[in-house]
């Protein structure tokens, strides 16, 4: 059973920092993507920022501020957040990623509660 344990959320000022942590155990695998999302109340679940094999993906208004970043083929990923804004409030999933002989396992964490406050 993946299992993927966040933390690292909580309150920060307006040009303030957080810093997201996601281990995933319980894989025999290495992901092969690894990546968070976010939900605001009353918006949908948006990808932040991904990291693969191949690179590192960010949603526009997040570039230059937030840095996806992973330990080799370990299953952590870290979200370094600098210059914080109100509208980066949300709660945030971290999420994992495998494929194997041609299914993809797909697997999400609890969330973990992100408020900036202006």
């Amino acid at each position: 059973q993946v299992q993927l344990v966040e933390s690292g959320g909580g309150l920060v000022q307006a040009g303030g920092s957080l810093r997201l942590s996601c281990a995933a155990s319980g894989s025999p695998f290495s992901m092969n993507a690894m990546g968070w999302y976010r939900q605001a109340p009353g918006k949908q679940r948006e990808l932040v920022a991904r990291i693969t094999n191949s690179g590192t993906k960010y949603r526009d208004s997040v570039k230059g501020r937030f840095t996806i970043s992973r330990v080799g083929t370990k299953n952590t990923v870290f979200l370094q957040m600098n210059s914080l804004k109100p509208e980066d409030t949300g709660v945030y999933y971290c999420h994992a990623a495998y494929a194997l002989l041609g299914n993809e396992y797909n697997y999400w964490g609890q969330g973990t509660q992100v408020t900036v406050s202006s």
